[in-house]
């Protein structure tokens, strides 16, 4: 049999995103080679002066001497800031391509997130069928959370990376690398509660745009006829959007080789290699992680899983290439349609994922965090460990749509148990690559709670067949609609 149009335009998209990538590499590796060597050869140099001068300082007696070196110091820094401006105009081309791409997918966020979940919940029903899958999706998201924290805690501790760290550790007194946020519950509640919609959407804070989508779907479904009348539009308006999406998508290979053009030209091959065992056991453990969510969703729901994790290989990779989960919403949620979750299901769970179900995330923050101290020897207790989970627990939950929120909630636990901020250092030169893989399994994590939840409300349909059809109604007549319009599946 031949492919459906849909597999064949799957196939295609999943083609195209790896050869940009791939392109995006070797591009890479060659302009580091050549047109930026001068300015890698500038920045090593400056490097190694600031590490003579940090043992020289270390070493000093005379306060005259200390002085003279911290002065010094800062002049170097000041050399190595315009070295690297320096270097990062000439691939600003190529990270503007990722950039806009980024800047596109995040043009239609807001409105996407609100019409999705305004029809997702207003088809739930009254307010006791939404809180009763929310009440089983937040089981999910708090359960996903705990294990992914108390695995990368178990990883980190077995595999001790930062204990085979070989290379020079920095100062302790140079002060925070990551201007962390206040961390407490008014900052929670102020991302959980918007003073206003337009300013949520207009910074994206996705939080509170789907506070604000729950309360008007329920307030929408409770109007009865007129309310139907406003799903319509939100659903029409839904359509739109992905249709929008599917336009932007055409750019993701493009976004895909430049974005790893400027990783890898301004990181380098080289970076591999000094990093090589923390960023395998990282990855490792990241697989692992997988692993733990794949059986726990095959327990619930059985081989299906890993039927969709064959379906969610694109926003997978689109997450992997882009480095950003957010990029591959979209696609993520069309494709658990495809898959067979029901759609009221899918746009009032995904959405919710993506504040409070972050599992590569998760992981990473008590990987990072004990990696830290483990390079500056430090030995905590197993309870020490422990409270440091339960902390990690709480306060990522209370930094949605806070920019690198992972690095902030790592900066504030490192200040509250003793461990140097300034061992961000080490992390911050490879926080992109590591930020591919967290961001994947995000996706990852995101699509199986989807699943399990649509599983335990009873609604998973049968995927689309071979035509590109759902046998389910509810989803007939959409499908039929983009097959003949020449679409992909919404």
């Amino acid at each position: 049999m031949d492919p459906s149009p849909i597999s064949r335009t799957q196939n295609t998209f999943t083609l195209a995103i790896v050869v940009g990538l791939l392109a995006g590499v070797v591009t890479g590796v060659a302009l580091h080679a050549t047109y930026l060597a001068a300015d890698h050869a500038l920045l090593h140099t400056i490097e190694a002066q600031q590490r003579e001068i940090r043992e020289e300082r270390s070493q000093a007696a005379n306060p005259d001497t200390r002085r003279q070196l911290e002065q010094q110091q800062q002049e170097l820094a000041s050399q190595h800031t315009a070295a690297e401006g320096a270097r990062d105009q000439k691939v600003e081309l190529f990270v503007l391509l990722g950039d806009l791409f980024l800047r596109l997918i995040q043009m239609i966020i807001a409105p996407l997130v609100f019409t999705t979940v305004v029809v997702g919940v207003a088809k739930l029903g009254d307010s006791v069928a939404v809180g009763r899958i929310g009440g089983k999706t937040f089981a999910w998201f708090l359960s996903a959370s705990l294990v992914s924290l108390m695995l990368g805690l178990l990883m980190v501790n077995l595999l001790e990376p930062g204990a085979a760290l070989q290379m020079p550790l920095p100062d302790t007194k140079a002060g925070s690398v990551v201007q962390h946020a206040d961390l407490l519950l008014t900052q929670f509640l102020h991302h959980l509660i918007p003073s206003s919609i337009v300013e949520a959407m207009a910074h994206n804070n996705m939080l509170g745009i789907v506070i604000f989508s729950v309360l008007f779907g329920v307030a929408t479904a409770a109007l009865g006829t007129q309310g139907a009348i406003l799903v319509q539009v939100c659903e029409a308006a839904a359509q739109v959007i992905l249709r929008i999406t599917g336009y932007i998508m055409r750019l993701s290979p493009v976004a895909v080789f430049g974005a790893m053009t400027a990783i890898i030209a301004k990181q380098g091959p080289g970076i591999l290699g000094t990093y090589l065992v923390f960023i395998g056991e990282f990855y490792g453990s990241l697989l692992v992680l997988w692993a733990v969510l794949i059986v726990a969703g095959f327990c619930i729901i059985g081989k299906r899983v890993f039927v969709l994790m064959q379906k969610i290989k694109e926003p997978i990779l689109l997450a992997f290439s882009t480095s950003s989960s957010e990029a591959a919403f979209p696609k993520t949620m069309q494709a658990l349609e495809h898959f067979g979750c029901k759609s009221s299901i899918v746009r009032f769970v995904l959405p919710l994922g993506y504040s409070f179900n972050l599992d590569g995330s998760m992981m990473y923050m008590t990987f990072a965090t004990l990696f830290i101290a483990q390079s500056y020897s430090m030995d905590l207790p197993l309870l020490t460990q422990i409270s440091m989970l339960v902390i990690l627990m709480l306060t990522s939950k209370g930094v949605a749509g806070v920019p690198r929120a992972s690095l902030v909630v790592i900066a504030g636990t490192l200040a509250t148990f003793g461990i140097p901020e300034a061992g961000l250092a080490l992390l911050l030169g490879i926080d992109p690559i590591l930020d591919m893989g967290r961001s994947a399994t995000n996706v990852v994590g995101n699509s199986i709670a989807t699943l399990v939840v649509s599983t335990w409300e009873g609604g998973l349909n049968p995927p689309l067949d071979e035509r590109g059809l759902h046998r389910s109604v509810e989803f007939a007549e959409p499908h039929e609609q983009q097959r003949k319009q020449g679409g992909s599946y919404p």
